[in-house]
């Protein structure tokens, strides 16, 4: 495989695009959750969980998810991958926190999540490209602040949703 060093400027420029998006570009207001330090020997880790509900009518798709840690580690943030099998419509604004992915993914950063079990929600009303009789969205998590998962069947989902409008539940 031969990158070019175009390809790379591109790659660069992009991961710095979504790092500011996802991590937002230097607030003052206060400084960013500090994980601490760790005794030798202990691994950190996090329980980190997505659920909600799915919900397709027409052209439009509804997606509410809650994502909370069981710990027992806290998580300074989080970034959830929502992936669909229909394109979604072009030039139509995300919550704050999300960014495009790809025409048929979103990313969303959680927030900073404690090991308590707290809850972040977030409500995604998107339109798509086509009015399909169903769509399959894929819930995941990409990144963890660092800090290991080793109980993914929690936050790895696949939702059909035919197009009558009811929520499926993940």
């Amino acid at each position: 495989m031969v990158v070019t060093r175009r390809a790379l400027l591109v790659v660069s420029a992009g991961a710095a695009m979504a790092a500011t998006v996802l991590w937002g570009a230097g607030s003052s207001a206060a400084a960013p959750p500090v994980t601490p330090p760790v005794a030798p020997g202990v691994v950190p880790e996090a329980d980190l969980a997505h659920h909600g509900h799915v919900s397709l009518w027409g052209d439009r798709l509804g997606i509410w998810l809650e994502s909370a840690n069981s710990g027992p580690w806290d998580l300074a943030d989080a970034t959830v991958r929502l992936r669909f099998s229909t394109p979604l419509a072009g030039r139509q604004g995300l919550p704050q926190g999300c960014l495009w992915g790809g025409s048929r993914t979103v990313l969303c950063r959680t927030g900073p999540l404690s090991a308590d079990g707290e809850t972040r929600r977030a409500a995604l009303d998107l339109r798509l490209g086509t009015r399909p009789a169903e769509v399959v969205v894929r819930v995941d998590t990409v990144w963890s602040g660092g800090v290991p998962d080793r109980e993914q069947r929690n936050n790895r989902h696949e939702v059909l949703a035919p197009a009558t409008g009811d929520a499926y539940v993940f």
